[in-house]
Order: structure tokens, then sequence, then C-alpha cells
């Protein structure tokens, strides 16, 4: 997450975070000096936001071979450190269902993707 910091005039300031998505804040600046004081026990050495590589160039090769959905979802799954047996039980589908979602062989609709998001915690879009 980054949370690059501008002015957008004097009594204001706007900010930035970026994560599953954008969220954009505009914060009176009598108050932005509590916002900053809280988040920069927060703050990293990172490149600016142009030197940023987006996860769509570096996962373009995965994304074309099982599809956007099916990669993250495949990610997902291995960062939970969860089989697809495992993941199919908690769903009550078959593995083989879990296997095409990845594969990009089987779409994943609203409905399973707000079943994924909640034992993944997040948001469901992102299975979309």
């Amino acid at each position: 997450m980054s949370v690059p910091m501008r002015k957008s005039n004097i009594e204001k300031m706007r900010v930035e975070i970026f994560g599953t998505r954008t969220r954009r804040f505009e914060i009176p600046k009598s108050k932005a000096g509590k916002v900053l004081k809280l988040i920069e026990g927060y703050e990293i050495d990172a490149p600016e936001k142009d030197e940023w590589i987006p996860a769509e160039d570096v996962f373009k090769d995965l994304y074309k071979k099982h599809g956007k959905p099916g990669a993250i979802l495949k990610g997902s799954r291995l960062k939970e450190d969860l089989t697809q047996v495992a993941l199919a039980k908690k769903l009550g589908v078959p593995q083989q269902h879990i296997s095409e979602m990845e594969g990009g062989k089987r779409p994943i609709g609203k409905e399973m993707s707000k079943r994924l998001a909640k034992i993944f915690g997040t948001d469901y879009r992102v299975f979309l």
C-alpha cells in the first residue's frame, strides 16, 4: 500500500491509498497532521510511483495462460497454503471445479466470487 500526499489547496490535503482498489480522501488541513502522524510509522523506502511496475505487466503470461481470475484464485489459494481439495471442501464443490476455474476453463460467477472472497478476506470483484 502506498500513501502519497499532496496539497490540493491551502485548506485541504488529498491522500491516495493504493491497495486492492485506489481510495482517495480529502482531509481538512487541521486534521491532516493527525492522519500523517498515524501512518508515518508505516512508511517505507519505495520507488516513485512512475517507477512501479503494474501487476498486469508482471503477470501477463500467467494471465494469458489461465485468465486473470484463475491466476488470482490460484495465487490466493497458494498464499493461504490451501490445496485444491481443501478449498473445494470449504466451498462444497468438486475439486475439479477449482482446477477448471484456476485453469480458465470454468468461469467464476458472481456468487462463487462472493464465496471465495469470504474465504480469502478480499473483495469479490477480484475474481471476476
